[in-house]
């Protein structure tokens, strides 16, 4: 227990002397007992993996085992003197060397020199390089030979954590193992053998949250045993642990992630102080929300029960949470908290970041995978329904197109007249009655006929229109102008989708700010007594779509350059990117116009969600308002 009259910490103490002791490290184990047993000894091997999973303690049983006096054997004995001074770290033989400060060609130099010295009593002269990636280019080019060709009784033992900054043409001079990160359990059984050894009195679940805790590496999870015994007196607990390593307790997160589940920011901030209050570290909490968001996405897609390591002591489903929050939103959720933590460690408000991530996370909408937006927006019902009218139509004018009518559905429509031409005459779009009055408004006619709404979820009203009023009428001020200025609402797979005209997309931008979406989504559940979602359109301008159904272009002259300034605003409003940048917390650095393209007279123009779309050859090409650059689908 002591050396030189010091004490000795249990790392060091316990550290493996057996291959048997190895573990989660089986594999490794068995690769080089057995190399022994068949006497295929090979002059160089590489060992790589994380921090403290045994590396270096690998490295030196497989010295001992080389030289020891009843060897080579697959186990070495421990017992002889050889052994025993390996295990000291006193045999001459045996040369451990930090490649993090002996890392230039000097060092190799010497080391060749001094290899071509046969060994002093044992049977081999065993180098063991540790942190070898930290050697410079020029010392790997020095190493090369000797790595290849050395002595009969020189072996190689290298150790690295970042094998992907060695050269190629080391690791093909040696025989790699790789040691994976150790498992829980087995990390926590380990651990009650040591508490055991010590006579010390820590209860399984404080030996669980270690192990947790310490990430599959082994040393760590001994330095905090370490740290916890001598800090802790009596029994040692859970509550003892959490005040060690600074995080809060389990059933507080449980009650943290439910909170974010339902959306209440208030609540969730109410737990988080709790938790800080209580002595826990702010990054600590966000690490364990983080593991546990972690167990809610393996269960939204179906992993086994087995896999999610924090269910046990939150207190909570999270395989249900996860099945109701989604993947998408729970990817989105993961990616705030890592973005969050990254920063808290270089900030000194590691505090008021941890409470900006919680708030992001509360009012943070339910997301859907572009692949189920497009199978939504794409199948027959979606394409047929059409939101009911909020107010009167107007006689004068035509209705709006539908906002979910798909762009390849008004290119197909505006590319075929209502009625064939007789044989010898032109097409309809080539001559000058299709630009009628008349002609124009039978094209609309076609394009904006719907079937009629689907019907509204259980609890709802059948008219969607009374839905959104009542939802909006939690809204004040500037919030409720723009609510007012929704001319339809209709129901379309259990979403509440309202239309906004082509000239409110201020109006649609603001709506869907989280906050706001939060609002009207808090107001329909009142109604429903479950979520439902809703969701905020723009109608697609009438004139564009009326020339888009005869193919032809809208009469209009070329738009000025616009200013830097004037494209900003422009793209802050536009309603994708400003959820992408409420989402992930971004900024708009610059925007690049569009570039202008020679006009095309056989290509049919429409319009979709307010931006013109051309038709070419069965693709088609789309300018990106946020690049500025052409998109082609085909």
């Amino acid at each position: 227990m002591t050396e030189l009259g010091g004490y000795q910490v249990v790392a060091r103490r316990y550290r493996p002397q057996l291959f048997a002791d190895l573990v989660g490290q089986e594999h490794v184990a068995r690769g080089l007992s057995g190399a022994i047993e068949s006497g295929r000894i090979g002059h160089a091997y590489l060992f790589t993996g994380a921090r403290g999973v045994g590396k270096t303690s690998a490295a030196r049983i497989y010295a001992k085992a080389l030289s020891c006096e009843q060897g080579p054997a697959a186990e070495p004995c421990n017992e002889c003197d050889s052994c025993r001074a390996i295990a000291a770290g006193q045999d001459v033989d045996v040369v451990e060397i930090d490649a993090a400060s002996n890392r230039g060609i000097d060092e190799i130099r010497q080391l060749r020199q001094n290899v071509a010295v046969r060994p002093a009593r044992g049977r081999y002269k065993i180098y063991i390089i540790d942190e070898v990636h930290m050697l410079t280019r020029e010392a790997f080019n020095a190493l090369l030979k000797t790595l290849e060709e050395p002595p009969a009784h020189v072996k190689f033992v290298l150790c690295t954590t970042e094998p992907e900054k060695l050269p190629i043409t080391i690791l093909s001079r040696c025989q790699r193992f790789d040691f994976t990160t150790v498992d829980t359990p087995s990390i926590a059984r380990r651990l009650a053998q040591i508490v055991e050894a010590e006579g010390a009195d820590v209860s399984a679940e404080a030996l669980r949250l270690i192990a947790r805790r310490a990430a599959g590496s082994m040393r760590d999870s001994q330095s905090l045993l370490e740290q916890l015994l001598g800090s802790a007196s009596g029994k040692i607990g859970v509550d003892d642990v959490h005040a060690l390593i600074g995080t809060g307790r389990e059933e507080r997160i449980g009650e943290l992630v439910v909170a974010l589940a339902g959306r209440d920011a208030a609540r969730a901030l109410a737990v988080l102080d709790a938790s800080l209050e209580g002595g826990a570290d702010a990054g600590g909490v966000l690490e364990q929300l983080l593991a546990a968001l972690r167990d809610c996405l393996l269960a939204s897609v179906g992993c086994e029960a087995s896999l999610l390591t924090q269910s046990q002591g939150l207190g909570v489903d999270l395989a249900g949470l996860g099945g109701r929050l989604g993947t998408a939103t729970l990817l989105a959720m993961l990616q705030i908290l890592d973005q969050s933590l990254s920063r808290m460690r270089t900030s000194g408000h590691a505090a008021i970041l941890a409470e900006m991530a919680v708030i992001r996370l509360a009012t943070l909408e339910d997301l859907e995978s572009v692949a189920t937006a497009i199978d939504r927006l794409a199948s027959p019902a979606a394409a047929a329904a059409a939101p009911s009218r909020l107010a009167a139509p107007r006689p004068a004018a035509a209705p709006a197109p539908t906002p979910q009518k798909k762009t390849a559905d008004l290119i197909a429509e505006s590319a075929e007249p209502a009625v064939s031409p007789p044989a010898g005459l032109p097409s309809a779009a080539a001559t000058p009655a299709a630009t009628s009055p008349a002609a124009s408004a039978a094209a609309q006619r076609s394009i904006t006929e719907v079937s009629s709404p689907e019907a509204a979820p259980p609890g709802l009203p059948e008219d969607a229109s009374e839905a959104w009023q009542a939802a909006a009428g939690v809204l004040e001020g500037l919030a409720s102008d723009f609510a007012a200025e929704v001319t339809a609402a209709v129901w379309r797979d259990d979403v509440l989708e309202v239309s906004l005209p082509a000239h409110a997309a201020t109006a649609a931008a603001f709506l869907r700010r989280p906050e706001m979406a939060a609002s009207v989504a808090r107001a329909i559940e009142s109604l429903a007594g479950r979520r439902v979602r809703h969701a905020v359109v723009l109608a697609a301008p009438v004139t564009t779509v009326a020339a888009a159904a005869v193919g032809t272009e809208p009469q209009s002259r070329p738009a000025p350059a616009q200013s830097q300034a004037a494209l900003l605003r422009e793209a802050g409003e536009h309603p994708l990117v400003a959820h992408a940048r409420t989402v992930f917390d971004a900024a708009i650095r610059k925007v690049e116009p569009p570039r202008s393209r020679e006009p095309r007279p056989a290509a049919p123009v429409a319009v979709a969600g307010g931006r013109p779309v051309e038709a070419d050859d069965g693709r088609f090409t789309e300018d990106d308002p946020e690049t500025g650059t052409e998109e082609t689908d085909g």
